[in-house]
């Protein structure tokens, strides 16, 4: 959602020229095993994708991708290190092995990968950039913020594609740029901007802590951009990138198959699903992984619809359609290519 950089990719490979060079093939699966644990790099606290409950424990559809793979990597959903990090901290994180995922409201560009020289496992999550306002500003479209003041997080391509909009359309809309997307949010609350602009997503998670109540506030129909968000390695570790990326196709599998948390003991006795899960110990090796990886990974957090509704849909406060996010046989844009 947030969090992607606004400085020039030059500036931005500029400003991460000191880090260490990037990982051999298979080393970050050998740092996570010799660790004991998965350190992944997720939000300071959006609801729906990585935030803290009242006991402490993080939740959301990001927190539990970083379980699935700490699963898949480790035998164990719970050997995951959280590590909250503003949007500017993300890729330095990474980058400096900080941390061995980054699972924040990412969105895939190929200025991050040819330039900052990461790679993007897929797409978690498909949304797009947003507005909210004041439902007493009587505000029905972007139009109607013509010189408006817009509240936008410091270094997302939310601020680039704000400023390019608006150019665009002669809409002279102001920024107000912020480093920290809490403080975003608490600065369109307090009145200091006419709106907030970020990924849809994360503006109904804002929404949620609005005082007065979410009813006060009002999302735009408009999207303006295309914001695929998924999970994040360093360069050059084709092995550890692999191994992300099927766990996510894991994940969807299942719920193509039916396969649920409840159901997979059962389900796995179908050959098809125990290659496409990971039973079979040649593909698993190949991995660098116990077999059972992606049966570990749905046993874990669910399959990937279970996951959505959860976190983001139906049974979450934020109650998201799934729109782009459903399966492709259900006019969505999740597929998983096959185990084969």
């Amino acid at each position: 959602m947030m969090r992607r950089l606004l400085l020039p990719a030059a500036a931005v490979v500029v400003a991460l020229a000191g880090a260490p060079a990037h990982a051999a093939a298979g080393e970050t699966l050998a740092l996570v095993k010799t660790r004991g644990t998965l350190r992944c790099g997720v939000s300071e606290g959006i609801a729906g994708f990585s935030i803290k409950d009242t006991a402490g424990r993080w939740t959301g559809l990001d927190a539990d991708f970083c379980r699935a793979v700490a699963a898949a990597a480790l035998g164990d959903a719970n050997k995951v290190t959280f590590v909250p990090l503003r949007a500017s901290e993300r890729f330095p994180a990474l980058l400096e092995r900080t941390i061995d995922l980054l699972a924040r409201n990412t969105t895939w560009t190929m200025v991050r990968e040819a330039e900052i020289k990461v790679q993007f496992a897929g797409v978690l999550f498909y949304d797009g950039q947003g507005f909210m306002v004041p439902g007493k500003s009587g505000v029905k479209s972007v139009a109607g913020l013509k010189d408006a003041t817009v509240c936008v997080e410091k270094r997302t391509t939310s601020a680039r594609n704000l400023a390019s909009y608006s150019a665009e359309r002669g809409l002279g809309m102001k920024p107000l740029v912020i480093d920290s997307a809490i403080e975003v949010a608490d600065a369109f609350f307090a009145g200091r901007c006419g709106a907030f602009t970020s990924d849809a997503a994360q503006l109904a998670a804002a929404r949620l802590r609005a005082p007065g109540g979410a009813q006060a506030f009002v999302i735009l129909p408009e999207r303006i951009s295309k914001e695929p968000l998924g999970p994040v390695v360093r360069g050059a570790d084709n092995d550890w990138l692999t191994l992300v990326r099927w766990v996510l196709f894991a994940l969807v599998t299942a719920e193509e198959a039916g396969v649920t948390r409840e159901n997979i003991r059962e389900r796995l006795r179908d050959p098809a699903l125990q290659q496409a899960l990971g039973a079979g110990g040649e593909l698993s090796k190949a991995l660098g992984v116990e077999a059972g990886w992606g049966a570990r990974a749905v046993q874990s957090v669910g399959n990937y619809g279970e996951m959505f509704e959860r976190n983001v849909g139906s049974a979450s406060p934020l109650k998201l359609e799934r729109g782009l996010n459903r399966l492709w046989t259900q006019g969505g844009l999740m597929y998983a290519p096959p185990a084969r």
